[in-house]
């Protein structure tokens, strides 16, 4: 894909982010849940969005987005660039200083991940070290990233949504949406961002009031 088709791919997720429905079609091909989730709700704290996107034109727009949804859900969203710049969100060292300085209750991060060979998710991966902690998860989150070096039909995409409560380092909600239609990219992104928050909903980690 040459450097302007890719922009204009690009611009069309943006795009859609900005005024998506969510789709009947947004479906999680697998879901986890920590035992201690409907202990924990994230209405009215600050809650970090983050995109783990090596491209600004995708990370920003998309971070700004994730954070309206959770701001419209009683969260307190922010956008993860705001939080820090991007050469130091790229090091786990300095990214943790400042997430801690900013103090965030919680982080929902979305990772575009490329799959040649499919892949199952399952709760066992989960369970690994890279995601029992954000911390532990970060490095890993940034170290495998996709890039949309190609799109045509025989593309699959899969999206990971990850949740943590910062408060104890540990994942609360992870699920993964496919995608194999390159055409439908930028609708399923941009579904992504709400029926991810919406899941958070539905899951207690965003009511209010322990009710």
């Amino acid at each position: 894909m040459t450097r302007q088709s890719r922009a204009r791919l690009i611009t069309a997720v943006l795009m859609t982010f900005l005024g998506a429905v969510v789709s009947a079609d947004v479906k999680f091909l697998s879901v986890y849940k920590h035992i201690d989730a409907p202990q924990v709700s994230f209405f009215g704290k600050k809650v970090a969005a983050l995109v783990i996107s090596k491209d600004d034109g995708l990370r920003v727009p998309a971070e700004e987005a994730l954070a309206r949804e959770l701001t419209q859900r009683g969260m307190n969203g922010v956008a993860t660039y705001r939080i820090a710049p991007k050469e130091e969100l790229l090091n786990v060292d300095t990214a943790k200083a400042w997430f801690q300085r900013v103090k965030v209750d919680g982080v929902v991060a979305l990772r575009p991940v490329s799959v040649k060979n499919r892949t199952t998710y399952t709760p066992v991966l989960w369970a690994s070290s890279y995601y029992s902690s954000f911390w532990g998860y970060y490095p890993y989150g940034w170290g495998n990233v996709w890039m949309p070096d190609m799109v045509g039909n025989e593309t699959v995409l899969m999206v990971e949504n990850v949740v943590y409560d910062m408060s104890r380092d540990a994942l609360m909600w992870a699920g993964v949406v496919e995608t194999t239609d390159p055409r439908r990219l930028q609708q399923t992104i941009a579904d992504i961002v709400k029926a991810t928050v919406k899941e958070m909903q539905k899951n207690g980690l965003a009511k209010k009031n322990g009710k």
